[in-house]
């Protein structure tokens, strides 16, 4: 019997996300024709390759075996694919670029500005994603470059240092630490609602380990999607929470958020860039590479 790749492309992506709906993203199909196409393919191989449960979708014992088969002969098929692009050089071709959302929103714009007067005959794509999903499209080589804010612990994927990010304390312009002249005790965050990210994104990563190691335990957090959407409910005058200083510096500017200093606590990160061992580079993405570890390229930094 001949696997339909097609089929087996579509079961791959189900497995690998864990979701219906998050397969048929990636493969820009809907939700109801991957769900078709995963019950046609289990037809036809003659066994059921995967379970739905009310938490996601988990493959079977035979399901995980092939799984692991398909992102091999997919990997291989992706290999030749950069293979060709690397030979076709910059005159045409794509770079596919994945960073979390802190970086995504506020970080890598001016990079791919750059990068597209200089080439603008290569499409680029941007995928905006947590720290998790990010290594894990890094690993798939659904991307060509990874850049991320927390750590990561995915096989096959390395992650070396790119910059350093500081971390601030943001509050809304009326709350009681806006007005502090000293820096706040760090142990006033315990009786705060204290605004974090979803599970999964680095910023959470970072600010939960930075708290943890002076042992301070919020007594409430509420947990937000996005950076982005962070600020508006602090700047709302609904709890504090701890960002990037780059994506809070536009609130700040404006007067809807203040930062506040908090003693003897100064809360940094690495942001990291993504390696798969072995994988072939474009010359699209060894310039992009190239770009960002150039000690001179700092564009947050410049207004």
């Amino acid at each position: 019997m001949s696997l339909n790749l097609h089929l087996l492309r579509m079961f791959a992506a189900v497995a690998r996300t864990g979701s219906f709906s998050r397969a048929a993203e990636i493969l820009n199909i809907s939700q109801p024709a991957a769900s078709k196409g995963v019950r046609e393919f289990e037809l036809q191989v003659g066994c059921r390759l995967l379970n739905r449960t009310a938490k996601g979708v988990v493959p079977t014992a035979e399901g995980l075996a092939l799984s692991q088969h398909a992102e091999r002969l997919f990997a291989v098929e992706r290999a030749a694919e950069q293979e060709l692009a690397a030979l076709r050089g910059l005159h045409n071709g794509s770079l596919r670029i994945g960073a979390s959302t802190t970086i995504a929103t506020y970080m890598i714009a001016r990079y791919l500005g750059v990068f597209n007067r200089a080439y603008p005959a290569i499409d680029l794509h941007l995928v905006s994603a947590n720290t998790q999903d990010i290594a894990e499209q890094m690993a798939s080589q659904d991307i060509d470059i990874g850049l991320v804010e927390g750590p990561i612990d995915v096989p096959n994927v390395i992650a070396e240092p790119w910059r350093t990010d500081v971390m601030n304390l943001i509050v809304a312009p009326d709350h009681a630490f806006a007005s502090a002249t000293q820096p706040i005790d760090v142990k006033r965050l315990e009786n705060e609602l204290l605004l974090v990210r979803e599970q999964g994104s680095g910023t959470r990563e970072v600010v939960t380990q930075a708290l943890a190691s002076r042992s301070v335990e919020p007594l409430r957090t509420l947990e937000v999607g996005s950076t982005a959407a962070i600020k508006q409910v602090v700047a709302a005058g609904l709890g504090v929470s701890i960002v990037s200083a780059v994506a809070a510096r536009d609130q700040v500017q404006l007067g809807h958020l203040r930062t506040v200093a908090v003693r003897d606590v100064k809360i940094e990160r690495t942001l990291w860039r993504l390696k798969v061992p072995g994988r072939i580079e474009t010359p699209a993405t060894r310039i992009f590479e190239k770009m960002l570890r150039d000690s001179k390229s700092s564009p947050w930094d410049t207004d």
